[in-house]
């Protein structure tokens, strides 16, 4: 048996069927992942996402602590609530993982890690931060709801606390409010508009049964999966690992080179890396005809063994199958993948294939 959230008993009671995840019993569907993928691109759909450990960083030399531990500057976050992505290395240069993080106050983040890697994360923060002063506190009091699709935000809203829903309403892309123990992001993972919604345990429960009133619908895991694969996003553990750099899973953008000064965990190994022509790439692969492609289908350029597909599945916007592939310099907008040992076409592109409910590329 896994940990549950406190959401548990009511994925249960709408007939959601229950799989382990990260050490934890999740809902993979409530009776249709297809419909629920649709309900998040067309309306609005809600994941409860509780699984996931939000962890507040706080110490007069947070920032110091945290241009150190990731990749991406957090110096460049200057407004309260600003958002950034980044990775956390290890000292090779691989990724311990990837998170998102706000600045709150010159001497408060927040963090927001994956379930699968918490224990790992902790462990790391545990070790580097008291170098910094810096106080780790995981904030397993909260939980968190995600709330996306085109009509999420005006759902959401009403359903907000008073004195919260005004700030919320005009928050931009990847920024941030709260107010007493309630927190609301512009933030997903699906590559559509919406909130991700960290509140007290005690009050999950009312606010997930409210916004299934107000016509969100329930999600699980499956639909996040395919979402976020539309939408060219990594998956932790898939699309990248501790072995892999950023540079080869296709994070290059969130490693903040400048200013040069600044020696961030495993900058020295992926400096050498930096420019090396023969770094592997990951591309976006969409099947030309008939099949699916899957995780760990080896793809080919011409005769030669060109790579492997870490992220591939069937994308209900598109009706094709797609998928993510690390891949060797050299292949050009074609390949072939291996599929019960016949060669299927397929078109190299470049993600995202889907964004905001429309393909971002040609079919």
């Amino acid at each position: 048996m896994g940990k549950k959230t406190v959401l548990f008993d009511a994925h249960q009671a709408m007939g959601a069927r229950i799989v382990p995840f990260g050490g934890w019993d999740m809902p993979l569907h409530y009776g249709s992942q297809l419909q629920e993928h649709h309900a998040v691109r067309q309306g609005a759909g809600m994941f409860d996402v509780s699984h996931m450990t939000v962890v507040d960083l706080t110490g007069s030399r947070v920032v110091e602590f945290l241009r150190r531990l990731l990749a991406n500057d957090v110096a460049r976050l200057q407004e309260p609530g600003k958002a950034l992505y980044s990775c956390m290395l290890n000292g090779r240069g691989g990724v311990i993982d990837d998170l998102i993080v706000y600045f709150l106050r010159n001497d408060w983040f927040r963090m927001v890690v994956n379930a699968g890697t918490t224990e790992k994360d902790m462990a790391w923060l545990d070790s580097q931060a008291p170098d910094f002063g810096v106080t780790v506190t995981p904030r397993r009091d909260l939980a968190m709801i995600a709330v996306q699709g085109p009509m999420a935000r005006e759902r959401a809203l009403p359903l907000l606390p008073d004195n919260l829903r005004e700030a919320a309403a005009g928050l931009k892309a990847f920024y941030a409010v709260h107010a007493d123990d309630w927190f609301v992001a512009r933030t997903g993972y699906t590559g559509e508009d919406g909130f991700e919604v960290m509140l007290p345990q005690s009050e999950a429960v009312a606010f997930w049964q409210a916004l299934a009133g107000a016509d969100v619908a329930a999600c699980g895991l499956g639909a996040r999966d395919t979402l976020r694969l539309e939408a060219g996003m990594n998956l932790y553990g898939a699309d990248m690992d501790e072995e892999t750099s950023p540079l080869e899973a296709g994070l290059g953008w969130t490693l903040a080179w400048e200013p040069a000064e600044r020696e961030f965990i495993g900058r020295v190994p992926l400096e050498a890396q930096r420019d090396n022509p023969d770094n592997r790439r990951l591309v976006g692969l969409v099947l030309e005809g008939r099949g699916v492609l899957r995780d760990g289908l080896k793809v080919f350029s011409g005769d030669r063994l060109a790579g492997e597909i870490t992220s591939g599945g069937f994308a209900p916007t598109l009706q094709r199958s797609i998928a993510l592939a690390r891949v060797q310099s050299g292949v050009g907008d074609s390949c072939e993948v291996e599929v019960r040992g016949k060669r299927l076409a397929a078109k190299v592109v470049r993600p995202p294939f889907v964004r905001h409910g429309k393909a971002r590329i040609e079919l």
